[in-house]
């Protein structure tokens, strides 16, 4: 599209808006008519561990949605001189699950528990049993129910349960509404009905059935791609844009959470397809073509935007390690007077571990920032090992790292792949660890035994997958798919680059992953003696 074209689509309000809270940024993305980015804006935060939870504060969460809308109408009048006043359709998302309760009166009862808490054990645990049918530590039931174990006061008192996607959308439109996907976070869908799984939702009831309040009053109401969520109130045009420019009116699509965003952005949502997302939390999603055999606490049921079964392996731990090392390398080249960028930085780096040995030469590294409820643990250490005997070079010692943003993930894979025999024609990555090309890959590609594609689109992610489901929602013909849609007006003719695994690199992350489960119990020791 042309300029002018694109400036005459935001003029005129056609012009559809993404907005996704990630971990560490809140990134919108505007696209026109031709489901390209036109402008963008962002906003770096972080979360803070108090008194033992992972959070961010309602402070937090409305400033940083409002800096960030800011920047993307700045970016906007910088490129188009036209001033954002209309948008055809907007889609939010966030970082998925986690707990957001509320009382009659719409205030927090309690600090947000994001997706990062490992402290829902006991819950999940019981709620898997009772379910049968794997419930993890992050998703709300767990942390609700975690909540009545402890007697927390608040919990007679909620009136409203939802996600961090669920609670933007109510707060911009009034509507208690999720996408399927999301709420397949927190509590399991019947595929059939697209729902809240009601047999679960009645044994739930049962167990609680002395507080005031039954579990479907609480919850969302579950709505599928391409359903109307709602539109833009006046009181929520003013909480996105305070200046009173944005006009009210905008249809909303149903709120997703990143791990849908990321099946749309990288056309995963068909069966026999899967993404992996990698930044400062990995995971895995394979659509699958039927159910597991049998229940895994290593893999969560969830679903696609559309509500069709997908087998999900999450993982707390990513990058945030490996980044830190790369910022230690970034002090020591100021040191000597060098002034590097950080993506040349992370490219020598990353370029450099592809010439490490297959296995890292025997060195092993854990990137547990935080808990890690795949391999066990409630909180995490990071932690670099080796012995006198290890081959301890910069390129082992940088693939080790690289290696260990995937260790936990390799394991639950492997329960999909080798014991549930679960079949997939494709891999798109997307994530931080894709940006220096062909090494995030290539280690993939090793950990999976399997092709790894990276689209022409990989960087713009969950923003641009979730003003897709926007634009879905506006322009879906009748009886038009999700799949078709993104195929036919999205995704056709899209360039991508294919990594094929090699056979030396499948051998030597096999290995290396021997050494990581069986370094597992120095881990645990370095958990239990650094308070």
């Amino acid at each position: 599209m042309t300029t002018e074209q694109i400036r005459t689509e935001i003029a005129e309000g056609r012009a559809v808006l993404g907005v996704e809270f990630g971990s560490t940024r809140i990134k919108a993305v505007l696209i026109a008519s031709d489901k390209a980015p036109v402008a963008s804006g962002g906003h770096t935060w972080e979360n803070r561990l108090e008194n033992g939870v992972w959070t961010y504060s309602l402070d937090d969460i409305h400033t940083g949605l409002q800096d960030c809308y800011a920047k993307l109408k700045a970016d906007v009048m910088e490129k188009y001189g036209v001033k954002l006043t209309k948008i055809g359709a907007m889609g939010f998302s966030a970082m998925m699950h986690g707990y957001m309760a509320f009382d009659s009166e719409g205030r927090l009862l309690a600090p947000f528990r994001t997706w990062r808490n490992t402290i829902t054990e006991r819950a999940s645990r019981e709620l898997t049993s009772l379910f049968n049918y794997n419930i993890p530590q992050r998703w709300s039931i767990a942390h609700l129910y975690q909540a009545i174990l402890n007697g927390e006061e608040h919990v007679p008192r909620i009136a409203y349960l939802t996600t961090l996607a669920g609670y933007i959308q109510w707060r911009l439109t009034g509507e208690k509404a999720l996408g399927v996907g999301e709420a397949s976070g927190m509590f399991p869908i019947d595929t059939g009905t697209k729902t809240y799984n009601a047999s679960m939702v009645e044994k739930f009831n049962l167990l609680i059935k002395d507080l005031p309040w039954r579990l479907e009053d609480i919850m969302p109401k579950v709505l599928v791609a391409g359903e109307n969520a709602g539109v833009l109130t006046a009181e929520g045009a003013l909480l996105l844009d305070p200046s009173g420019e944005l006009e009210p009116g905008s249809p909303l699509c149903p709120p997703e959470g990143d791990a849908g965003t990321g099946m749309v952005a990288t056309n995963s949502v068909t069966v026999r397809t899967g993404n992996v997302s990698a930044g400062t939390s990995v995971f895995a999603m394979i659509v699958l073509e039927k159910e597991l055999s049998k229940v895994y606490p290593e893999i969560d049921l969830v679903t696609t935007p559309m509500g069709d079964l997908v087998g999900m392996v999450h993982c707390n731990n990513c990058t945030s390690d490996i980044n830190a090392w790369v910022n230690i390398f970034k002090e020591f080249s100021e040191l000597m007077g060098v002034d590097i960028s950080m993506p040349k930085l992370y490219d020598a780096l990353y370029f450099k571990a592809m010439e490490g040995a297959p296995d890292c030469g025997g060195l092993l590294s854990y990137c547990y920032y935080s808990g890690e409820s795949i391999t066990g643990f409630e909180e995490g250490r990071p932690l670099f090992v080796r012995t006198p005997e290890s081959d301890f070079s910069l390129a082992n010692f940088m693939r080790a790292n690289l290696y260990a943003t995937l260790g936990a993930l390799k394991i639950g894979l492997d329960i999909m792949f080798r014991q549930e025999g679960v079949k997939v024609d494709s891999i798109l990555g997307h994530g931080g660890l894709f940006k220096t090309e062909g090494v995030g890959q290539r280690v993939l590609a090793a950990a999976m035994d399997a092709p790894v594609s990276v689209m022409e689109t990989a960087g713009e992610g969950g923003a641009w997958g979730i003003a897709l489901l926007a634009a879905y929602m506006l322009e879906k013909a009748e009886g038009e798919a999700l799949d078709e849609y993104l195929n036919e007006k999205v995704f056709k003719g899209m360039k991508s680059v294919t990594v094929s695994p090699d056979p030396a690199d499948v051998e030597g992350f096999n290995r290396y992953i021997r050494r990581y489960s069986a370094g597992l119990p120095i881990e645990r020791a370095a958990v239990e003696s650094m308070r």
